[in-house]
């Protein structure tokens, strides 16, 4: 033999799978979720995807124009990063938000890692959770002409239940490609047929995630709410179209499994404890942070290595590649068992704490009051007015949630007033829960903050003395203005924080409705 053969660069199995024929795929798979989320939200949520779209194809270009590489917009993979960027959006978003999106996945997530292939996060969930952190506010607004209120998954974390075939159908509120869960199955089928996706990754993604709720999500082995949850929130969305991307997800059969029951747990974990009801875009992306490891621990022996337990030699799973995950599974489960124990041993004593400090509220804004009883009556007619025809459940007062309602008693066990704990869930930095006490001819008695993260010197102002005393004492609707409060009922908005303003004038308005609805 007169030389050697030299053995060429992978990859030596040749297909026909090319970038730009998966991403046609993935963009003909996303049609339908597109043109039912155009339907069910009309003309606004189109120019959304578009401008998505658009944004996200032209920074590529520009990007690649700028930097002297080869133009690759041709691949489709742009398009498809500006229309998962677009469906993860609110229908009634402003248009700079998605075209900011589409910039930061394209340029920051996507071109500085190098490109397609390399970006260690998928692009479009990157932009989404840097949406989601810096516009809290606006990517939390899903109120639409003829579609007001609280998403399903709002509604399940907040009253533990939700009507299961709208959220299977998406005539709901969500995002824009998130609400119906038929046509991303449909586009799913499409995706494993065609053979883009395998099963693995979705379908343990969805089982691991609906046992870790039939265990810890507080409702027992419900199979509606466990399957309502699965509908709502983004869940198969991401589950199908985005924790199955090539490249941000692992190649090995058992990896996929590793990975997709991680998602699947950190998804029921943000849920279930999370601040946030939803909890699929952080889940992933912490997912795709974890790949490498992933695939380090699950990556077969290769021919002609011989796994060497001790050393590590060999191309195979030794025990030094076994020892990071070990060892940061130990310090899990210690951390986790310490604060555990730490919870058990302190729940009374908070318990008991929080309870003497609600009722220390309750009188600072009822102080008629001596003791507080809760109210059916009230109750009830607090759950009438969220799920019948009504000023809160058609959404005129924003997106509110009655967390309680207390009747005040005074010394010979008379009702000396009432005190509701209402939650606006329109406030810019979330949840504002607030305290109101209202006597017996409907008057404002007075409020306390029990939930506000606002923008400190602008939105937190609400909490000054000079914003909440302008509800003491009054009754009737509370108009919000801008321009100067002239008349009985205006309420003069805080400087810059007109969202919080709104949100604060809205709950109070609901309580007096709701105390003076249970009147007639």
């Amino acid at each position: 033999m007169n030389g050697f053969f030299n053995v060429s660069s992978s990859p030596h199995v040749r297909s026909g799978e090319t970038t730009r024929s998966i991403m046609l795929d993935v963009a003909i798979a996303l049609i339908p979720a597109s043109a039912f989320g155009v339907y069910r939200f009309g003309l606004h949520a189109l120019l959304v995807l578009l401008i998505s779209i658009a944004v996200a194809v032209l920074s590529e270009y520009a990007f690649q124009k700028i930097t002297g590489q080869k133009v690759t917009i041709g691949d489709g993979s742009a398009l498809v990063t500006g229309l998962l960027i677009g469906l993860n959006m609110p229908p009634e978003i402003p248009l700079w938000i998605p075209a900011l999106g589409s910039i930061f996945a394209i340029i920051f997530v996507k071109q500085f890692f190098g490109g397609i292939g390399q970006n260690f996060m998928n692009p479009a969930l990157g932009a989404r959770c840097f949406l989601l952190i810096s516009f809290t506010q606006l990517m939390s607004d899903f109120t639409v002409d003829g579609v007001s209120g609280a998403t399903p998954l709002v509604q399940l974390s907040s009253e533990g239940s939700t009507n299961l075939m709208s959220a299977f159908l998406g005539f709901t509120s969500g995002t824009i490609g998130e609400i119906s869960a038929l046509a991303l199955l449909i586009g799913g089928a499409y995706l494993l047929i065609r053979k883009v996706i395998t099963w693995e990754i979705p379908v343990i993604y969805v089982a691991a995630f609906a046992v870790f709720e039939f265990i810890f999500g507080g409702h027992g082995f419900s199979p509606v709410f466990v399957a309502s949850e699965i509908c709502s929130g983004g869940l198969l969305l991401g589950a199908i179209f985005m924790a199955t991307d090539y490249v941000t997800s692992p190649m090995t059969e058992k990896g996929k499994v590793l990975y997709a029951v991680l998602l699947g747990v950190l998804t029921g974990i943000f849920r279930t404890y999370g601040a946030s009801a939803e909890g699929v875009s952080y889940a992933i992306i912490i997912s795709n942070l974890l790949v490498p490891l992933i695939e380090r621990i699950t990556m077969p022996t290769a021919f002609g290595y011989e796994k060497n337990a001790l050393d590590g030699e060999g191309s195979g799973i030794s025990l030094k590649t076994y020892k990071p995950a070990i060892s940061l599974l130990v310090i899990t489960l210690v951390a986790g068992l310490a604060l555990g124990a730490a919870y058990e041993m302190t729940k009374g004593p908070i318990q008991k704490a929080e309870e003497a400090a609600a009722v220390a509220a309750y009188v600072a804004v009822c102080p008629d009051a001596e003791d507080f009883q809760e109210s059916d009556d009230l109750e009830a007619k607090a759950e009438e007015l969220t799920t019948s025809d009504s000023d809160i459940s058609n959404g005129t007062y924003g997106n509110i949630v009655f967390e309680s309602v207390y009747q005040g008693l005074d010394a010979s066990g008379n009702t000396a007033g009432y005190v509701v704990n209402v939650t606006s869930k329109d406030g810019f930095g979330g949840d504002i829960t607030i305290t109101v006490g209202i006597s017996e001819d409907k008057k404002v008695t007075g409020m306390e903050f029990l939930t506000i993260n606002e923008t400190a010197g602008l939105g937190m102002n609400a909490q000054n003395p000079d914003f909440m005393n302008q509800f003491i004492g009054k009754e009737g609707t509370f108009n919000l203005v801008k321009d100067g409060a002239s008349g009985e009922n205006d309420i003069q908005a805080l400087s810059g924080a007109t969202i919080t303003s709104t949100a604060v004038t809205n709950a109070m308005n609901a309580a007096l409705y709701l105390i003076d609805s249970a009147a007639e």
